[in-house]
């Protein structure tokens, strides 16, 4: 008798852990990918391109969960709230990660500290584009127009604290002008105002601009990276232009709450190495102006603290402030 409560108890407990077993991460539930931007932007782009083989590699759905506003600033703390467990993850990107915190009087989280950074997705050039009417040629050509129209010329941004407001500002302190910003909500909204005559610039994604500018719709004035852009091989880059302080590049990754184990963050960051080794993916990410650049958990996390010193000089420096 008391061999057969011991052999009951024993089936009890190997049922018990074999349950929770089953249910070991990614098992229990679909796994939430906010996107701090509305549908239409390069960070929507990011988000539907990986989403089917990122969720093909884990093994589990993925869904993706819009959370737009505040420069981004408004998803990533909603991931400081969440479970460090791998269930809530983030696309993450210069706006909120290296830019908007520091915009703040009271920096809403701390991008360094209260995140797992699990490993970049892309690194991409941004694009200066104006319409196609403008009379300025390339971005040297504009900056000497917009000198000659002082107190008329603007640019356009995807929001106040996002890498367009940002590439903006940079521009005004290489170039010693004071262009008026233009906040959207988001990229393709600026992207039509810009297009519809209402601003006169815009330094955004190759990713959200290679559709109009390939269409016609815009014309590209200069490309931010350190190379000229594969998809734009006639547009120059900033520092041919006697403007290399303006050079900057963005990035995308993928992070999760501060606190998430290292085993779950290695699987993660396998999955992603996986899927961003595809060629076909790769493929779509050139097509669209932006580069596959894989880094793994730590050498993202370094970089994304270099991009956080140069963009939080600038804001000192600018004295710029989110109101």
């Amino acid at each position: 008798m008391k061999n057969h409560k011991k052999w009951l108890v024993a089936l009890a407990l190997g049922a018990s852990v074999g349950a929770a077993f089953a249910q070991a991460w990614p098992a229990a539930k679909p796994i939430r990918l906010i996107v701090g931007y509305p549908p239409g932007g390069g960070i929507d782009f990011t988000a539907r391109t990986v989403q089917i083989p990122l969720q093909e590699a884990i093994g589990q759905q993925i869904v993706l969960d819009y959370k737009p506003g505040a420069g981004g600033t408004i998803a990533a703390t909603e991931l400081t709230r969440a479970a460090p467990d791998g269930y809530t993850l983030l696309l993450a990107n210069t706006g909120p990660f290296a830019i908007a915190p520091y915009l703040q009087k009271k920096m809403p989280y701390d991008p360094i500290k209260q995140f797992s950074y699990i490993g970049q997705i892309s690194q991409g050039s941004y694009v200066a584009v104006t319409r196609p009417d403008h009379p300025a040629r390339d971005m040297k050509e504009w900056v000497s127009w917009a000198k000659a129209h002082a107190g008329q010329a603007n640019f356009a941004s995807g929001g106040a604290g996002t890498s367009t407001h940002l590439n903006g500002e940079l521009m005004n302190q290489v170039t010693g002008l004071n262009v008026t910003h233009v906040p959207y909500k988001g990229s393709a909204p600026a992207i039509q105002e810009l297009i519809g005559g209402q601003t006169q610039l815009l330094i955004d994604a190759g990713s959200v601009l290679l559709p109009q500018i390939k269409g016609g719709k815009l014309k590209a004035l200069a490309v931010t990276g350190p190379q000229r852009d594969p998809q734009l091989p006639n547009v120059p880059t900033v520092r041919e232009l006697g403007l290399k302080d303006m050079e900057s590049v963005g990035f995308q990754g993928l992070v999760a709450p501060a606190g998430l184990s290292p085993e779950i963050t290695q699987k993660i960051a396998d999955a992603l190495a996986k899927v961003l080794a595809q060629p076909d993916l790769q493929a779509k990410f050139a097509s669209s102006g932006s580069q596959v650049h894989p880094l793994g958990a730590k050498e993202f996390a370094e970089f994304v603290k270099q991009d956080n010193a140069k963009w939080s000089a600038l804001i000192r420096e600018r004295k710029l402030e989110l109101d």
